[in-house]
């Protein structure tokens, strides 16, 4: 038992270790999260008795259309990323193709419950095989699937348990539908077996504001009830921690806590070098939230979550007035910088993504749809100059997936032309290494670090095996985050981080010390990571950038900057 009367979390010798997402301390009982049918319900169900194939089928329309509505409920209930994924589950749980091979299972002669889970392990095996965002949707699947058997069998939907008392949250993975209904009083903290850092689990999870590990391998072997020591901040799960020890850290960690939470902006080092801490939103809702923090706009409006359970294109005044509702929240002397349409990969719109693509993370998504559709960018483009002029409010827009100086000079041209300031993402590495040109013809730069890592590190940010991988901290990714940033510094126009890597204190400081202007993240990361560089010197974020760029891997990047920035 571990009993040093004063350790640092960090100090312990962790009994399993994952990757960190959420920094924090916790501790508390282990609560596993298993979420099956009981084997009893489905024996008892059998073949259904149904008369027929359409019998059988409209069960299961029942069943996936009940499903649907909840996770449409929840979505309602929720917002920003919480409520996108969410919208995603709800339009898969009743999608045309699934629904299809339900039906040519059931012709085949299979029972009910047997079409639907050849039909779910069709789907995905096809998922797993495109990889890229794709992937993380087999976990939405499964999760689906256990929701339509207890539909179909009399059961309550499965989910994670409400426990007795706060404790600590373990599973497998985690789908959008559990994550996004936890409350943050009575789980402490999440540790997953699966799961990247830019997994559903863990954006929520900052989202949420509590600390959460993933890709914990055997973390599954703990028993319910055994008491649990979690860091988010060096990944450790540490069991058999002596309760006094144990309070201490918990008392430390909730005492730094409140100290981030009295932070109240502008961003900024302890010697005044200012950098603008912006938000992450995704609707109205997120948006008005975001608004009464300390922030000084959005660096990142998500367009796409308006198209998702969208059969049809929304229309131009449909469009303005969403985009209006984000804009009004920040019409006092902030800014919105919106992203355009980023569909495709594991965000498909039904009248603008291409069908059967083999490897979509690598295909038409982003402003390539724009490729073969122009007028989708351009009625976007013209509602976005509406809202802007209606509110007032000041309005950048930039797009996503830009590979090429063509693209980005053809993609300015149309926004500058609205009156409006034009950027472009930088998620591929080509866009990174031609900085210097894309600001040529643009006005700022947003690197999108969750897909930068992927392309960069040729790893599937969903796969827990490669998490090694696709961890932001990869010295291959900071090197063209550099890069890009001395470009900005040179041409004199910003560049932003709106990746999930601007909600981490300690590489915040390091991104700074690189030369970056902003940093957009989840709302509820923006106390923490703005009152971190207000405790130390620009100079201090330099000679941290420049221990970690030195670095050989992402551990020894971690320990180069901590040693520099302490704690």
């Amino acid at each position: 038992m571990v009993t040093d009367a004063n350790p640092s979390a960090s100090a312990l010798q962790p009994a399993f270790t994952g990757t960190p997402v959420v920094p924090g301390v916790a501790y508390g009982p282990a609560v596993l999260a298993r979420g099956e049918v009981s084997s009893e319900a489905v024996a008892a169900f059998g073949d259904g008795g149904f008369a027929d194939v359409e019998a059988a089928l409209a069960a299961y329309d029942a069943a996936s259309t009940a499903v649907s509505g909840g996770f449409s409920a929840k979505a309602e209930r929720a917002s920003g990323a919480a409520a996108e994924v969410l919208t995603a589950s709800a339009g898969l749980a009743t999608d045309r193709g699934l629904r299809g091979a339900v039906r040519k299972n059931l012709r085949a002669g299979s029972p009910l419950l047997e079409a639907v889970d050849h039909a779910v392990e069709q789907f995905a095996g096809v998922f797993t095989q495109m990889g890229g965002l794709m992937a993380e949707r087999v976990t939405d699947l499964r999760d689906i699937e256990r929701r339509l058997v207890a539909r179909l069998v009399g059961e309550a939907e499965p989910g994670v348990p409400t426990p007795d008392a706060p404790s600590i949250l373990v599973a497998e993975d985690l789908a959008p539908a559990d994550t996004a209904g936890l409350d943050p009083a009575v789980v402490l903290a999440l540790v997953t077996e699966r799961g990247g850092p830019t997994s559903h689990t863990a954006i929520i999870a900052r989202q949420l504001g509590i600390p959460c590990v993933v890709g914990t391998a055997d973390i599954l072997t703990v028993d319910p009830g055994t008491m649990l020591l979690v860091d988010g901040t060096s990944g450790g799960v540490t069991i058999d921690v002596d309760p006094d020890v144990a309070g201490a850290l918990v008392a430390a960690d909730a005492e730094e806590r409140e100290a981030l939470a009295q932070w109240t902006g502008p961003g900024a080092t302890s010697d005044g070098f200012r950098v603008k801490i912006l938000a992450n939103v995704a609707d109205g809702q997120s948006a008005r939230s975001s608004a009464t923090g300390p922030v000084e706009g959005v660096g990142l409006f998500r367009t796409e979550l308006c198209f998702l359970n969208r059969t049809e294109e929304p229309t131009v005044d449909e469009q303005a007035e969403i985009y209006a509702e984000v804009l009004r929240a920040f019409h006092d002397d902030r800014y919105v910088v919106v992203r355009t349409l980023d569909a495709g990969s594991d965000k498909p719109v039904a009248f603008a993504t291409m069908p059967g693509e083999e490897n979509p993370a690598l295909g038409v998504r982003g402003l390539r749809l724009s490729f073969s559709n122009p007028s989708l960018l351009e009625r976007q483009l013209d509602a976005i100059a509406a809202a802007a002029a209606s509110t007032g409010t000041e309005t950048w827009v930039m797009a996503p997936m830009v590979a090429t100086i063509a693209e980005a000079r053809e993609f300015s041209a149309a926004v500058r032309g609205r009156g409006l300031k034009s950027g472009v993402m930088v998620e591929v590495p080509s866009a990174a290494l031609m900085a210097h040109q894309m600001l040529e013809e643009v006005d700022f730069l947003s690197i999108g670090t969750n897909d930068l890592t992927q392309y960069t590190m040729a790893a599937d940010r969903m796969a827990t095996d490669l998490a090694h991988l696709t961890d932001p901290w990869q010295p291959a990714v900071l090197q063209l985050v550099a890069i890009t940033a001395e470009a900005g510094r040179q041409a004199d126009k910003p560049v932003g981080v709106c990746g999930e890597a601007a909600a981490d204190p300690l590489l915040a400081c390091v991104l700074v010390g690189m030369g970056i202007t902003s940093l957009s993240m989840a709302a509820a990361a923006a106390k923490p990571v703005g009152a971190r560089l207000a405790t130390i010197t620009h100079d201090t974020c330099l000679e941290a950038a420049e221990a970690a760029l030195a670095a050989v891997d992402p551990a020894s990047a971690r320990a180069a900057a901590l040693a520099v920035l302490g704690g």
